[in-house]
């Protein structure tokens, strides 16, 4: 396995604890100790996967996502919390990471959701057989994992990406919130349904001509969502 992992934490312990056993795994890694040194890395090497950790010195990690994804660095990123607080996975996921994990937490489980995650981005366009879709002005390239809206390009996390195929998958059916979660993020948050209704914002902030009238993604009260073709 050639995918390599940056591991990003300023305790040297976890460090290496984490480097130790995903290289159990079979990935290569990198170590980056502080936010400037990760945000440098991450901008001028190709990793697979981030594991940031939040309490950085100096550039935190919410600060070192939301540049990364500012600078168009879509690699997914799990992100490592010691504050079991709603808000800073809520904040995390709004910034682009695509999954946490709140310290302290088990090595195996770390490696068990590195591995869901780049299982997902292999396999959600083989499953796929359209080579392309297309929802009036919105155009999608599961192959590519691209897609334009009126042909301008969009950027997304990869986790955007896959919400935005299964809705699209999906035209015309109410999916539940727990749908949703167990197919786009496959597994269980325990109900946490606010992690669902984050990035159905930021897909309508990408392809809704008026975000507060959404044309594509329509919430269907007590319900969910659900994609519809625009009128």
């Amino acid at each position: 396995m050639d995918q390599k992992i940056l591991i990003v934490d300023d305790e040297e312990s976890i460090v290496t604890l984490l480097k130790y056993n995903i290289e159990q795994a079979g990935f290569e890694t990198e170590v980056a100790y502080t936010g400037t040194d990760a945000l440098e890395k991450a901008s001028v090497t190709s990793f697979d996967l981030i594991v940031l950790d939040v309490m950085l010195p100096g550039m935190d990690g919410m600060e070192v996502c939301k540049k990364l994804r500012q600078m168009q660095v879509d690699t997914p990123i799990l992100m490592l919390t010691a504050k079991d607080d709603e808000f800073d996975k809520v904040l995390g996921l709004e910034l682009g990471a695509d999954d946490y994990l709140t310290k302290p937490f088990s090595p195996r489980e770390v490696v068990a959701r590195i591995k869901a995650i780049l299982r997902r981005m292999l396999r959600e366009p083989a499953e796929v057989d359209e080579t392309h879709i297309k929802i009036a002005g919105l155009s999608i390239y599961p192959e590519q994992y691209e897609a334009t809206i009126n042909e301008e390009p969009l950027t997304f996390t990869p986790k955007e990406f896959e919400l935005l195929l299964y809705l699209a998958n999906n035209l015309g059916r109410v999916l539940s919130r727990d749908q949703l979660l167990r197919a786009v993020w496959n597994y269980d948050f325990a109900g946490d349904t606010r992690i669902v209704d984050v990035h159905v914002s930021h897909l309508r902030e990408k392809i809704e001509p008026e975000t507060k009238k959404p044309v594509y993604i329509k919430t269907i009260r007590g319900l969910g969502y659900k994609m519809e073709e625009p009128k």
